[in-house]
């Protein structure tokens, strides 16, 4: 009997960027999971159009319809069983979750910077690389990491650095990133999905590929 394929859920809030990145990774067979679900927190998200046109179920929840973050949280999650996913993957999704215990080290995220500088509550997208340049870093670049429900707190999975130039502005540094997350995020997905992956505490270690 052949084995079920690794299922993922995608949750988005705005272009999907990520989403389409993973789409074409998976097409090209670079990246053996299955996407089962995309959730997006807003109706008006690009990326639905992405989830649509390669045919992958969509669900929309909004956080204006749940009382709190838990009632909102606990709908993404019972979707997300009902889906069999194995691991939940953040494209950013910009709405706060609070992540149950049988989640737990199955929600991945990726940070637009090296965790732990420019990271937190507040920073998320070219909020960050508005901050990386005028602290005057030299380097940035991307890290997928376990989420947990502290903000950009998780187990690192993997970091890619990216220079940062001169004359760069927020723009021209977030396009380099997002290179550099096109490749990091893809990779630590393959790394979960073929089993190389444990997490000792806050150290996580990547078995070699057989």
């Amino acid at each position: 009997m052949a084995s079920q394929p690794f299922r993922i859920a995608v949750l988005i809030s705005g272009g999907g960027t990520t989403l389409k990145n993973l789409i074409e990774k998976i097409r090209d067979g670079q990246l053996p999971v299955e996407i089962g679900l995309v959730v997006s927190s807003s109706p008006t998200s690009r990326g639905l159009q992405f989830a649509a046109d390669a045919g992958i179920p969509i669900a929309v929840v909004e956080r204006k319809s749940f009382a709190d973050p838990n009632a909102f949280s606990r709908e993404i999650f019972d979707r997300c069983r009902a889906a069999r996913i194995d691991l939940v993957v953040l494209g950013g999704f910009l709405k706060r979750l609070t992540i149950p215990d049988d989640f737990h080290h199955r929600v991945v995220n990726i940070h637009p910077a090296l965790i732990p500088s420019f990271c937190g509550e507040g920073f998320y997208g070219h909020h960050v690389h508005e901050a990386v340049l005028e602290f005057g870093a030299k380097l940035s670049g991307c890290t997928v990491h376990f989420a947990d429900n502290q903000y950009d707190h998780g187990p690192v999975i993997v970091q890619k650095a990216v220079p940062v130039l001169d004359d760069d502005t927020p723009e021209t540094l977030a396009a380099r990133v997002f290179e550099a997350e096109c490749e990091a995020y893809p990779e630590a997905l393959r790394w979960i999905a073929t089993g190389r992956v444990t997490v000792e505490g806050r150290r996580v270690r990547i078995r070699p590929a057989k």
